[in-house]
């Protein structure tokens, strides 16, 4: 029985989330740190802090919303919601992750600890109010992915990080969320357990969704060739056409293949997309690292 609570508690934490967590490695990849024991160090500790944070706050948004999850098509198979999972132990779960990590975060540093406590408040004011304000609802959601690069960046001491890389993970992390909410729209009975679904349209979503595709393949782009303490002979630009590539993929995937609803799903399942982030990665290693 306890073993299966524990499997059941973990499945909660949500771990196929912590992808999202990579994002803490932007400051020590593109500051050229990450062959440094130092800033590898805090940063990997840092990222442990931070799944443990997320996945409290993962598992206090299910008790909250355990109810619409048990009408949601898909959200009805999560451990809370099919009672798998005890509603004392994930609360129990929770407080013990958020402690932990915000102790661990300000050992680490003040300035993460503090970004972790803003990603807190944040979650919870998105909780209760954000995420049934339609637009501000995918601005909040970008916001989160901001301040894992900044939290990321705020373990090491960074010199040559560029703010366009700021700008492109906004417009990035904009894309997601519109593509998420344009997956509900088309998903049967998402309707039913998010309000905000109502102050979107199908066409809407798909011109944002454009719009935030133009912007963050601009700011990539000139990130490559106009921010500081790059290679002078403007390599990183050859890291373009797989930025492209996974923009386009995704786009075909949402809007052709109806997917999105969940894109940490789309990371573990699409063998395209996959290759393509691993091409370009081992193309940054080997412009920053190598040549």
């Amino acid at each position: 029985m306890i073993p299966r609570m524990l499997i059941a508690l973990f499945k909660n934490m949500r771990p196929k989330q912590w992808a999202k967590n990579v994002l803490l490695f932007a400051g020590l990849v593109f500051d050229r740190q990450l062959t440094q024991l130092g800033p590898l160090k805090q940063t990997v500790l840092g990222f442990v802090f931070f799944c443990l944070l997320s996945s409290s706050v993962y598992l206090l948004n299910d008790i909250l919303d355990v109810e619409a999850d048990r009408r949601h098509p898909r959200k009805k198979h999560r451990p809370l919601a099919s009672g798998a999972l005890p509603v004392w132990l994930a609360a129990s779960a929770a407080g013990v992750f958020m402690l932990v990590a915000l102790v661990g975060g300000f050992w680490l540093s003040p300035v993460f600890g503090m970004i972790c406590v803003v990603y807190l408040a944040l979650n919870f004011a998105y909780s209760s109010w954000f995420k049934h304000i339609a637009i501000i609802d995918v601005i909040v959601l970008a916001m989160f992915y901001v301040l894992r690069v900044g939290a990321g960046v705020a373990l090491i001491d960074v010199v040559r990080f560029s703010p366009w890389l700021y700008v492109f993970t906004t417009f990035f992390a904009l894309f997601l969320g519109i593509g998420k909410r344009r997956a509900e729209i088309k998903a049967k009975g998402s309707a039913r357990t998010r309000k905000v679904l109502a102050g979107y349209t199908e066409n809407f979503l798909d011109q944002l969704l454009l719009i935030v595709l133009s912007l963050a393949i601009l700011t990539y782009s000139l990130y490559t060739f106009s921010a500081p303490n790059l290679p002078e002979n403007h390599s990183m630009m050859l890291t373009i056409p797989f930025v492209l590539y996974g923009f386009f993929r995704y786009l075909y995937l949402v809007q052709v293949k109806d997917s999105g609803e969940a894109p940490e799903d789309i990371l573990f399942a699409d063998r395209p997309l996959q290759i393509d982030l691993v091409l370009w990665a081992l193309t940054i290693l080997l412009i920053f690292y190598i040549s």
